[in-house]
């Protein structure tokens, strides 16, 4: 992976220099990664981009280029400059795997470390997370729409630049995609490649029939035929049925045919016919053309006889729903390893932050189903077995009672003194891990319009901590005001 140290925001080195000349070149502080609205309305997000961040960890460290273009800008000290020529990253990092359901305000990354540190992160870890996550999770909604057809990513072409085409194949595989139509993305994960041919090729021969009896010549085994350069029905789907069936009198397989415009239910229902008449059953029909999750639910439910789909501008620009709102914000600052609590306060409820050092815990009944996520004190610990009431934050008189459930942490240690922890999973085990995941919530949860609302609660102590920080904080505010003569009805 390429250095990206210098992928920042200009006030985190601004801040940092701040911090470095007001004698708080030590001072600690503990960061939490979180978003606070789910995308596409729908029901969770699908954690994804943490091993990026742990290469972005491992390589971060400024360069003599990075170090003269900072120097050219006539903004930093000379003393920080020569700070930033040793810096390296010496905190701890915990995290959520990649490919965990998450929901709002969970702490998906825990960075606690030198405040010259954990500062300067925020900008990268946002851009890697996000992206990935709002990808996968697109990707997982698609393949739940798809409904056990295979699906294929095949949107490099229509991506924000190049990086966002490969990191997007990435997290589209991470969400169920198969595999994906880019090359790079496929030599650099591992990822499954597909594709068949162009329109451009078929128009390229005096003949359809032609064009396909080349292709199949090329690939007798891998033999997948566009039939919608010129008439479906009438030359398309006839012609690939006479190569298909030359293919399969030499001993090869003929794997199908693709539709890439029109109604897709009606061709894919009357080429499904057309095939199984002339004894080409196993052969399979691919749906592409500007689909996402709606299409597809809507085809399928319609009867259309698709078997795998392509996907491709939807998924990897996440069109109806382009960014992710992960924020990244101080939670606890102190020295030493000892830390106080820390609140940011707004107007709007949403804005107001958890403090202090937190973890997620998800509590599953007997049958291994999630029933709801605590976030928690670091320290926390439940009984599993003893029945547990749990109320929401903010409608504090709605409650449930948890009884017969098992626990487990979701924050696991990736870095500790600077130093990695965790060994990096292999994609296909990422992809495992979340249809596993996946498939401990409910579908009234995974629903892709109005899903129900999964529950996540803070536990008694941090909402107990929360209330004393905001009750404070308001009591300082009028102490504030009256000695400064100032109309507390102002805001009313």
């Amino acid at each position: 992976m390429q250095n990206l140290t210098m992928l920042t925001d200009l006030y985190q080195l601004t801040m940092m220099q701040g911090y470095y000349m007001n004698g708080c070149r030590d001072k600690e502080a503990v960061f939490d990664v979180f978003f606070r609205t789910l995308p596409f309305k729908g029901g969770y997000v699908l954690a994804a981009g943490l091993e990026q961040v742990v290469e972005y960890i491992e390589n971060l460290t400024f360069g003599e280029e990075d170090l003269a273009y900072l120097r050219s800008l006539n903004l930093f000290t000379e003393d920080f400059i020569e700070e930033l020529r040793n810096f390296r990253f010496t905190g701890d990092i915990d995290a959520i795997p990649e490919g965990t359901p998450v929901f709002p305000f969970e702490p998906l990354i825990r960075i606690k470390g030198r405040i010259m540190e954990t500062q300067l992160l925020e900008t990268a870890i946002l851009n890697l997370v996000n992206f990935q996550s709002l990808i996968a999770t697109k990707a997982s909604r698609v393949v739940s729409a798809a409904h056990g057809g295979s699906v294929m990513e095949f949107g490099l072409r229509r991506a924000q630049g190049p990086d966002a085409g490969v990191l997007g194949a990435r997290a589209a595989f991470i969400g169920g995609c198969q595999s994906t139509s880019n090359v790079l993305a496929g030599k650099r994960y591992g990822i499954p490649v597909s594709g068949t041919q162009a329109h451009s090729w078929i128009q390229c021969f005096p003949t359809e029939l032609e064009a396909f009896r080349a292709y199949a010549r090329t690939f007798p085994d891998k033999c997948l035929l566009l039939v919608d350069t010129y008439n479906v029905i009438k030359s398309g789907v006839p012609n690939a049925i006479k190569v298909g069936l030359e293919l399969e009198a030499e001993g090869h397989h003929f794997v199908g045919i693709r539709l890439d415009s029109g109604d897709l239910t009606y061709l894919s229902r009357e080429a499904r016919r057309m095939l199984d008449v002339a004894g080409l059953k196993s052969a399979i029909i691919v749906g592409s053309n500007d689909l996402d999750e709606e299409t597809i639910f809507a085809i399928k439910a319609q009867g259309a006889a698709i078997d795998a789909w392509g996907v491709g501008t939807s998924l990897i620009t996440s069109k109806d729903s382009p960014s992710l709102g992960g924020v990244y914000k101080l939670a606890a600052e102190g020295e030493q390893n000892v830390f106080q609590p820390r609140l940011k306060v707004s107007e709007n409820i949403s804005k107001i932050t958890n403090p202090g050092i937190k973890k997620v815990v998800r509590f599953y009944d007997r049958a291994g189903k999630a029933m709801a996520d605590l976030i928690t004190l670091e320290n926390e610990v439940f009984t599993e077995g003893k029945p547990l009431t749990i109320f929401d934050p903010v409608q504090t008189w709605k409650q449930k009672t948890l009884k017969n459930f098992s626990t487990r942490d979701l924050m696991i240690p990736v870095f500790r003194g600077g130093k990695r922890v965790y060994d990096l999973p292999k994609l296909t085990e990422v992809q495992e891990y979340a249809k596993i995941e996946l498939d401990t919530l409910w579908d009234e949860v995974k629903r892709l319009t109005n899903p129900h609302s999964y529950i996540v609660d803070l536990s008694t102590n941090l909402f107990e901590l929360k209330q004393k920080l905001l009750l404070t904080i308001h009591q300082d505010i009028l102490a504030n005001n009256q000695n400064q003569g100032v109309d507390q009805n102002v805001d009313r």
